[in-house]
Formats: structure tokens, sequence, C-alpha cells
């Protein structure tokens, strides 16, 4: 009675490691039981114990679930994917993004039996995965260098040389009160942390919330905030002046929203636009820092997640000699990425395209930009009339905010 107790007990790996012989029931449960109590994997527990070694867990799960078997010491780390899974999802499910081919996202797992890791993983990728078996201990070793390279990437980056304000919104000096905080070390290298984070992630919005008794960071990844960091309370105003100064803002106003821009310079060849817009709180102000990758605009049609269906009907709607085509969507959906994408096919020497938009998020050589003014009365409305005495072929409005530009 007690043995048929104890199998029904174990699952997943545990179960596989028994009934291939591997483990006794007896071992198997005293493995789960103390890897419950030290909250390890049980996988990293069994290959502690030193009772199956990770090779042999590998090959034996390999064969059980017809996955692929890999030795991640042929793997090079230029084929990682620009677009990383989540360090801490990472770290906790024991996964590592190997390669993407046609949005199939090959995975090493060195436990394929855990489900929910893989469902973690596919949900905030928004990709199909491919899973491949790898051994524990190589695995552990994997997501170890790929911390330390994310680490030594943001420890490296001097906030000095690498932002540059936004020469046309007007610098504004700090006052003598707020410089400490302005310059403060840890928060400098904290935002570094963010923005750079956010940008691996592949985010599209960086969210700073601050409440009555906690402070919080999301980013928006894939359509879908999701919660980073709460990092202390006391960082709240420090970190706000300090993105208010590298965004050209007024730091001692802190009862209206106020919009501004900054740049960070990844690489002589890179550069990343921020548009950050600041609004007062009850507990404080929020900030959100929209991101603006330029390069998204020239990675192409295949690299946005479309269907082949859904590409064809977009590339026949925009190759029509007339037309009007309509994009809707919510939030970080990537309405503005696969506009500009379109009228990067699009622009060539024999064509004559304007766009109006608030503000203009990536420069394209080529095409004529309007920033929005509704201050100085150059709105959507008187933006699209002078385009249309400017001979043009195609247009593209930001927003239809007025019946008028309707």
């Amino acid at each position: 009675m007690a043995t048929a107790t104890a199998t029904i007990k174990l699952s997943g790996l545990a179960r596989i490691l028994v009934q291939e012989n591997l483990l006794s029931e007896v071992e198997a449960i005293a493995i789960q039981t103390q890897a419950n109590i030290v909250k390890a994997p049980f996988i990293t527990q069994v290959i502690a114990t030193k009772k199956v070694s990770a090779e042999k867990i590998a090959e034996t799960t390999s064969r059980s679930f017809g996955f692929p078997y890999f030795n991640l010491d042929v793997f090079n780390s230029d084929y990682l994917p620009a677009k990383s899974i989540d360090l801490k999802l990472m770290q906790a499910n024991r996964v590592i993004g190997l390669q993407n081919h046609n949005n199939i996202l090959f995975v090493a797992i060195s436990d394929p039996t855990n489900l929910h890791a893989l469902d973690s993983v596919q949900f905030q990728m928004g990709m199909t995965l491919s899973p491949v078996v790898v051994e524990d201990d190589k695995l552990g070793r994997w997501i170890d260098k790929i911390a330390e390279s994310k680490d030594v990437s943001m420890s490296s980056m001097d906030m000095d040389g690498d932002f540059d304000l936004d020469i046309g919104m007007g610098e504004v000096e700090p006052e003598a009160d707020n410089t400490q905080e302005v310059d403060d070390a840890p928060v400098v290298k904290f935002l570094n942390k963010m923005l750079l984070d956010a940008i691996n992630m592949g985010a599209s919005d960086l969210h700073f919330e601050p409440y009555e008794k906690f402070y919080r960071i999301r980013y928006r990844v894939d359509g879908i905030l999701r919660e980073i960091a709460q990092p202390p309370l006391a960082i709240k105003d420090k970190l706000a002046s300090r993105i208010k100064v590298i965004s050209s803002l007024d730091i001692s106003e802190k009862r209206i929203p106020q919009d501004g821009r900054m740049k960070l310079v990844l690489s002589k060849t890179r550069t990343i636009d921020f548009r950050v817009s600041t609004l007062p709180l009850i507990h404080g102000e929020k900030i959100v820092m929209r991101i603006l990758d330029p390069t998204s605009a020239t990675l192409g049609i295949e690299a946005l997640g479309y269907e082949p269906l859904q590409k064809e009907r977009l590339l026949s709607a925009v190759s029509r000699p007339y037309g009007l085509v309509l994009v809707t969507g919510p939030t970080g959906s990537g309405k503005t990425v696969s506009l500009y994408t379109c009228l990067n096919i699009l622009n060539n020497p024999s064509v004559n395209i304007a766009t109006a938009e608030d503000p203009c998020e990536i420069p394209l050589a080529g095409i004529n930009q309007v920033n929005v003014n509704d201050k100085q009365g150059l709105t959507f409305a008187v933006a699209l009339k002078s385009f249309l005495r400017q001979d043009p072929d195609i247009i593209m409005i930001g927003e239809i905010r007025d019946l008028e530009t309707a």
C-alpha cells in the first residue's frame, strides 16, 4: 500500500527516472522532498546527490520525449537570438533560447517534463517553441554566462558618454537642491540597467509608477505589461529627476505633465530614441518612456511575425496604386513598426512620401516627415492640406484625431 501511494506521488522527471530504473521510488521521493525544502529544481537535486549523471538524465529524457539531444559544448554564443528570453524567466525555469528561425524558437531545456517552463517562455516570446534536451549542469553554466554578459554590458555603459540630449527640446539646468538627486551614481546605474533590459527584451514602453507603499517598474512586451522590478520607494524622486534631466525637462515642475525626448547611443552604428511623458499622480510622478528603435523599420516584413496570409494581404494593400490603409490595434501591438516597414518598402526615388506624426518616431531617409505641433497651429489637418499641395504619391497620418483629418 505504501509503495502504491509513493508511486502516485511521483510525476514528471521523477517518475521517468523510476520507470527507467535509474532511481528507486524511495530515492525519488526523498530527493523530491529535499528539493522542496531547499527550493531547488528536482533535476538539480538529483545531480547533486550523484545518483544519476546530468548526461544520463539528458539521454533518457531525450529518448522518452523524442526531443533531440544537444551538446551545449559545441554551441556558439554568436547564434543567440537578438530578442532573448527574460533573464528572470530564464533563471527560474532553466531554459535558454538557442536560435530563432522562421518564427520558431529553438530552446534548450534539461527537464522537458517542465511544461510550465515551456508555456511561460512561449507566452513571453510569442513564438512556436522547438525544444532540445541538454545536460543540466551545462545549461546552468550557459544561464550564468548570459546573465554575466548582460551585467557587463550594463556596468560598462557610461551615462555621460552614451546619452545625448535632444537639442531641439532645449536643455534645462537642474536647481542646486536637485543636483545630488540627478547625479546619484546608484540611480544612474539602475536607470541604465532598466533601459538596456527593456531594449534586450524587445519592450515598446517602460512604466515608472509610484504608489503609496511601493514603487514599481513595468515593461510592455508583445502588447502586455509585465512587472519587472519593485525598487525602494525612496528612489522615486531621484529616478524621476534623472529621467527628466536627460530628457531636457524641467525637474522643478512636478504639477503638470511634460513631454520630452532622449537618445541612447549603444554604438557608433546604433542609437535608440526614447519619447518621455510625465504625469503627476497623488503619490508622485509617473513616467512612461516609449522606445523608438530606428532599426525596426529596416527589419523587413518577415521579422514582424505576420502569418503568411496576413503578410500577403498587407503587401497587396500597400502595393496598390491608390486607396486607403487603416492600421489599428492596442498599445504595443506593432502598429508603428508595421507602418514604417511598409513605408520603407515603398520608399524609392520615383515616389514622394510625406508623413505627419506626433512626434516623428523613426526617422527615415528619403521620406518627408513632419512633427505635428498643435500649440503652433500645425495640426494633422493643416499638415494634410499642405501635403496635397506638395505633389504627394503616398501620405501617412500618425493619428486621426478629428473630423477634418478624417
